[in-house]
């Protein structure tokens, strides 16, 4: 194999949770693009059919499911379709997630559970259901898109602050776990990236300002602005192909350099 067709992913078959839209619809266009079949889920019929209307104007032939990743039969059954009607699971990538903002103070134990269980307890239950067959073919990616979060605190995100912490413990102990069968499981930390629920962030005050948030974003970011989805399709890629077989339990931080950066000195 020459190494250029190390990043393909020609005959790959991809599971990526939550791909309706956002940063999980375009790593599976990129996967599409690779070589890739693409399968994905989301919550309702309503979302999945917006998915599949985006990614047949891409051009993409996608197959979409219903299925709420926090549940473990429907996971499980999730997992049998696909197997039947498409076949196994190459590369899984566990993106959906949900993020509530609110001090911890005034959070009730219900809404940090249910934080919890879409953001990590959903990344284990698919996890788990896909590995028998990648064990079985020996060989398989896993790929968590975890969280600056997991490194860093802020205000109102305990919740999915320590969610993100624990998948990317979990990211390393399958690692750890099933490295042995030739299954490679890593982890994507976005930074801030452009998307229609970071919009209102970004909009241009009444007065003609910059949002503060926008402001901060982009004076702790090297690069001084937000970033596109289309940057994530790369990392993307690599970590699900066969030129990262001897990348495992890494977390690759696809932030801008805001991990490495202290900030701008005040003026």
């Amino acid at each position: 194999m020459s190494f250029v067709n190390k990043f393909s992913l020609e005959g790959k078959i991809a599971l990526v949770t939550g791909a309706s839209y956002g940063i999980g619809f375009a790593i599976a266009s990129a996967y599409a693009e690779a070589g890739a079949t693409i399968c994905f889920n989301d919550i309702n019929q309503g979302l999945v059919n917006k998915g599949l209307a985006a990614y047949e104007e891409k051009g993409i032939k996608a197959h979409g499911y219903v299925c709420d990743v926090t549940d473990e039969e429907q996971v499980q059954a999730l997992v049998a379709k696909i197997e039947a009607e498409v076949g196994v699971i190459d590369i899984l990538v566990n993106n959906a997630g949900i993020i509530k903002r609110i001090p911890m103070i005034e959070m009730s134990a219900a809404d940090f559970r249910k934080v919890v269980d879409v953001d990590l307890n959903a990344p284990f239950i698919v996890s788990k259901a896909v590995l028998p067959s990648m064990i079985k073919k020996g060989h398989g990616k896993i790929i968590n898109i975890c969280s600056m979060m997991s490194e860093l605190g802020r205000e109102t995100v305990s919740a999915y602050a320590a969610a993100k912490g624990g998948l990317k413990m979990l990211t390393r102990n399958i690692c750890s776990e099933y490295g042995q069968y030739n299954i490679q499981c890593n982890g994507i930390g976005p930074g801030y990236i452009e998307t229609p629920q970071t919009a209102p962030l970004r909009e241009l005050q009444p007065d003609g300002s910059r949002h503060p948030f926008d402001q901060f974003i982009c004076a702790k970011t090297p690069a001084n602005r937000w970033l596109k989805t289309e940057e994530l399709q790369g990392p993307a890629v690599f970590l699900a192909s066969d030129a990262s077989d001897a990348v495992n339990g890494h977390i690759l931080y696809v932030d801008g350099g805001i991990l490495a950066y202290i900030g701008k000195q005040p003026s």
